[in-house]
């Protein structure tokens, strides 16, 4: 069973910066894309940043040039770099990793953005 632990959110006033990790129980070597999505209330669940097997990367407009997405395939972790924060980042973020043809979710992480 595959697990993956949040954590690094908290709150956090507009222009600060916020390090988000994501703790894998296995190898991430084996999931061909792992991201960051992001959930605020009243809205849907949207895709903020991934990362493919190969090492490309994609990014939503709205955080590009501000997050920036890693891995460390050592540590069996994910990372979410995320600088120069508005309030509109406000959400819960989660952790997602895909192997084919499954699909594991961690459990979240809030992001308050204070203005």
């Amino acid at each position: 069973q595959v697990q993956l632990v949040e954590s690094g959110g908290g709150l956090v006033q507009a222009g600060g910066s916020l390090r988000l990790s994501c703790a894998a129980s296995l190898s991430i070597r084996s999931f061909n894309v792992m991201g960051w999505y992001r959930q605020a209330p009243g809205k849907q669940r949207e895709l903020v940043a991934r990362i493919i097997s190969g090492g490309s990367t994609n990014y939503a407009d709205s955080v590009k040039g501000r997050f920036t997405i890693s891995r460390d395939n050592a540590k069996a972790c994910l990372y979410l770099q995320m600088n120069s924060l508005k309030p509109e980042d406000t959400a819960v973020y989660y952790c997602n990793a895909v192997r084919y043809p499954n699909d594991y979710w961690g459990q979240g992480t809030q992001v308050t953005v204070s203005s």
